[in-house]
């Protein structure tokens, strides 16, 4: 078959015993490493470790050997940190005490802030309604959420 090719045999011999010893000692370092991260690094972080020993590796063919060991890296979950409250904002207390049925025409006036898709963007859109007859008294919109929108 080296004639055919037209390449010596000697390639052929080193190809198949040299690749077969590199890729085991390389999926031993990858699994290693990947358990001394506590299964949590992925392809480029590896690929930083072996840097490190003087492997020179690509991302495609660890992620073959990963995926060849079945290893996934978990990612930590982000856990929930409250919001502070910016400088703007300022609490509200409630002053409509849950009465949405008035008995007088603009008396309590409310408002509500949406996006709707317009075309291939978002829009805002403030609503404002009268609650005595639900009727809608104005509105607002525009493709950013301004002071002006309000």
């Amino acid at each position: 078959m080296c004639d055919v090719l037209q390449i010596p045999r000697s390639t052929y011999y080193y190809e198949a015993k040299e690749r077969d010893n590199q890729e085991k000692e390389l999926t031993k370092l990858v699994v290693e490493i990947f358990k001394s991260s506590r299964n949590i690094y992925g392809q480029r972080k590896i690929k930083v470790e072996l840097q490190k020993l003087g492997w020179q590796v690509s991302r495609r063919r660890m992620g073959r050997i990963m995926k060849e060991q079945g290893l996934v890296s978990k990612y930590t979950v982000a856990q929930f940190k409250p919001t502070k409250l910016k400088v703007n904002e300022s609490e509200i207390g409630n002053v409509l005490n849950r009465e949405f049925n008035q008995d007088k025409e603009l008396k309590v006036v409310v408002s509500d802030l949406t996006y709707v898709r317009v075309g291939h963007k978002w829009h805002y859109i403030c609503v404002l309604v009268d609650l005595y007859n639900r009727e809608i008294i104005g509105y607002s919109s525009g493709p950013q959420k301004t002071a002006a929108l309000v």
